[in-house]
C-alpha cells in the first residue's frame, strides 16, 4: 500500500502564499509523475500543475507565472509554491502521484487526502 500525506494548506490574504507539501510512502519502488489537482465548491476537479520523473513541469493556464511544482526525489514528496493567491484559487488541493510497486508492474496513481486552501480578499 501506499499513502500519501498532504500538509500547508490554510487560510491566506489575497496576494499572499501558501506551500503545499505531499509525501509519500510505503510499498514504493518507482515513481513517475506527481501533480497536484483541486476542487472547488460545484466545480469539477481539475489539474493545476504536474512535474514528470525527469522534472518536466506542466501548468494550468490560470496558475502560470504564479505557481511553482517540484519535486524531491529522495523523499518521495512533491511540492506547490502557490504565489499572488486570489479567491479564485481556493479550493481542496489533492496531489497524486504514480507508483509501480515492482519493477514489473503497472504504474497505479494514488491521492492525497485533500488540504483546504482559502483566499480572503
Amino acid at each position: 500500500q501506499v499513502q500519501l500525506v498532504e500538509s500547508g494548506g490554510g487560510l491566506v490574504q489575497a496576494g499572499g502564499s501558501l506551500r503545499l507539501s505531499c509525501a509519500a510512502s510505503g510499498s514504493i519502488f518507482s515513481i513517475n509523475a506527481m501533480g497536484w489537482h483541486r476542487q472547488a465548491p460545484g466545480k469539477q476537479r481539475e489539474l493545476v500543475a504536474i512535474i514528470s520523473s525527469g522534472g518536466i513541469r506542466n501548468y494550468a493556464d490560470s496558475v502560470k507565472g504564479r505557481f511553482t511544482i517540484s519535486r524531491d526525489n529522495a523523499k518521495n514528496t512533491v511540492y506547490l509554491q502557490m504565489n499572488s493567491l486570489n479567491s479564485e484559487d481556493t479550493a481542496v488541493y489533492y496531489c497524486n502521484v504514480d507508483v509501480g510497486i515492482r519493477w514489473d508492474s503497472a504504474l497505479v496513481r494514488y491521492w492525497g487526502q485533500g488540504t483546504q486552501v482559502t483566499v480572503s480578499s
